[in-house]
């Protein structure tokens, strides 16, 4: 299955394409460098979508890509919020693509927080692909980067919320690993923050069942905590990449897609492209903010 997913294997990339469905609003946690009220059709990055979309208009799209692109292999949840902090809308998609186009490898992109109660539906639905992005392994690294993390009782911060977090992505690790799933763990490098971190994050990862690594550099986010932060350029990232790799193999090709991506790696396209149904939950940018906000 690697050899079809373009994330996991490099050589994949520039045959094989993935979509991005954007059904999954809510997050359980506040990261310091990320703002998800934007639906804008010129900005690319993460947490980014023109719209959200229903599981059956996720279902029709993707019937409708995988028509259109001879190329597509995977059918990927990857925001604009955490997938499972929406597991109604996430786990409804997963099941109708299931049905519909057996033949696409699924995959998910989270946090971690939900992982460990999620991790048996997850492998149970044919998930065999799961990116985890795990920012620090040290809480007091981390209270400089969550800005809050959902706990059982409400909500927490400082190092008590990143010690959370951090329990729970080892654990939610493990099990999937334990349940055969391939684990890619993302790490965003925060310049003076976390960037002298990265060796002992991929270490730890390494440990709990991760094989592979993709070391992002910040978008620094006007507005944001974490935004007066520069990006970390390309010798800071060759540095950060080559001490990681003493733990695990590094994904160098990784185009920082949007949560509505849609076709191979690197290339622009939205599944906006596809012509969104107009009923649903719509796409204008102030319904679309309304709905990040939770």
């Amino acid at each position: 299955m690697i050899d079809r997913h373009p994330c996991f294997n490099r050589e994949a990339h520039g045959r094989f394409g993935r979509i991005h469905l954007p059904v999954a609003a809510r997050c359980n946690i506040a990261c310091g460098f990320c703002d998800r009220r934007y639906a804008c059709v010129n900005e690319s990055r993460p947490g980014v979508t023109a719209g959200l979309l229903s599981p059956e208009e996720a279902c029709e799209l993707a019937l409708r890509a995988a028509a259109r692109l001879s190329g597509l292999s995977v059918a990927g949840i990857a925001g604009p919020g955490d997938p499972l902090a929406n597991p109604a809308e996430t786990f409804e998609t997963l099941r109708l693509i299931r049905k519909v186009l057996p033949h696409l490898l699924l995959c998910l992109s989270s946090n971690g927080l939900a992982l460990p109660e999620a991790a048996k539906e997850i492998a149970d639905l044919g998930v065999g692909h799961m990116t985890v992005t795990v920012n620090a392994v040290n809480p007091a690294i981390g209270a400089r980067i969550y800005r809050r993390v959902q706990g059982p009782d409400g909500p927490l911060s400082g190092e008590e919320g990143a010690s959370l977090l951090l329990e729970r992505q080892e654990v939610g690790i493990r099990r999937l690993k334990a349940l055969g799933l391939t684990i890619k763990v993302n790490t965003v490098i925060v310049p003076e923050i976390n960037e002298f971190h990265v060796a002992a994050i991929a270490e730890r990862v390494a440990d709990w069942g991760a094989s592979l690594m993709n070391c992002i550099p910040l978008i620094p986010v006007p507005g944001t905590p974490l935004g007066v932060y520069p990006e970390p350029g390309h010798e800071r990232m060759t540095r950060v990449r080559a001490q990681a790799e003493a733990f695990l193999p590094q994904m160098r090709h990784c185009a920082r897609c949007r949560a509505d991506a849609l076709g191979l790696l690197g290339e622009s396209g939205v599944i906006g492209d596809m012509r969104m149904p107009s009923e649903g939950r719509g796409t204008e940018k102030a319904e679309v903010s309304e709905s990040l906000s939770a």
